[in-house]
């Protein structure tokens, strides 16, 4: 019987098994190796560094969790229930059982098909997060593949960075927000209509393709295609969420179901490590307070 079980080993999941590890608490990660971090080339706005590649923070991560006494262990939970005041994940035919369980399971952001791009691993050149790393793209070439709506806010935000901005609409895009589109006329953000195909060069040179044929370079592009939240493990349970799918919880990251906790990008549309990390810190010592004491 573990004193809680953490569903997901991004750095929300890593984070809180070092606070219950250093609460002397039994805690287990089971992590499937999709972390959304992991896919960070270098962040410049974590706390303390000048720059760190997300899989370096990862591994840092995970030896912390290790040194004091979380076990790390790679699997896939498929099913939550719950046996009295118990909870049962299933995880690769085994049952694991748990007085308490945290979802730190993320979410997978949708990405166009990019020819040239490397199938998995972060990329310089397809970024998903602005405010990470807007400031990296300063006076750079810079694009957002998406809708009107979604997609112009992106590129409005990024406009903070540079002059150089462009919106790719895909031809499958219904242009109809006449608002938005003179709002980002007037903010001098480039709309480029009926996008075909986008490449990516050896040298991290993005080419966005028009039906008509016309070539477009950018140094940055960042989709605003939408995304899945990961909460069905949570939903599925009864617990529940916002429209998009974000997990409801209240100020101790605590679900709508009695036990059940959520951290991170699985809770909140604001995909940041700090963010992640202090869900992280709330939700392990609520746990922490909730569990019988264990005093030495």
């Amino acid at each position: 019987m573990l004193d809680c079980l953490v569903i997901g080993g991004g750095p929300a999941g890593l984070l809180a098994a070092v606070y219950l590890g250093r609460y002397r608490r039994s805690v287990q990660v089971i992590d499937a190796g999709e972390s959304r971090a992991a896919k960070i080339p270098e962040s410049h706005n974590y706390p303390g560094f000048f720059g760190i590649a997300g899989l370096a923070l990862l591994r840092r991560l995970n030896a912390q969790a290790r040194q004091y006494g979380a076990e790390l262990v790679s699997g896939r939970v498929t099913s939550l229930r719950k046996e009295g005041a118990t909870f049962v994940a299933s995880s690769s035919g085994s049952d694991v059982n748990a007085r308490f369980i945290l979802l730190a399971t993320g979410l997978v952001d949708h990405c166009p098909q990019i020819e040239g791009q490397a199938a998995d691993g972060p990329s310089d050149a397809i970024r998903f997060c602005p405010i990470c790393d807007g400031y990296e793209a300063m006076d750079r070439r810079v694009g957002v593949l998406g809708d009107i709506k979604a997609g112009g806010k992106k590129a409005l935000f990024l406009r903070t960075y540079t002059k150089d901005v462009s919106l790719f609409l895909t031809a499958t895009t219904k242009d109809v927000d006449v608002d938005s589109q003179e709002t980002l006329t007037k903010a001098n953000v480039r709309i480029v209509r009926n996008v075909k195909q986008v490449r990516q060069t050896a040298e991290n040179i993005i080419t966005v393709v028009t039906q008509r044929g016309e070539c477009h370079e950018v140094d940055a592009l960042y989709p605003a295609v939408g995304c899945i939240v990961r909460s069905d493990l949570a939903t599925g349970f009864g617990a529940s969420s916002t429209e998009n799918g974000n997990l409801d919880v209240d100020d101790h990251q605590r679900t709508t179901i009695d036990g059940l906790y959520a951290a991170g990008d699985v809770v909140t549309d604001l995909h940041q490590l700090s963010v992640a990390f202090g869900h992280a810190a709330i939700a392990a010592t609520d746990i922490h307070n909730r569990l019988p004491a264990n005093p030495r």
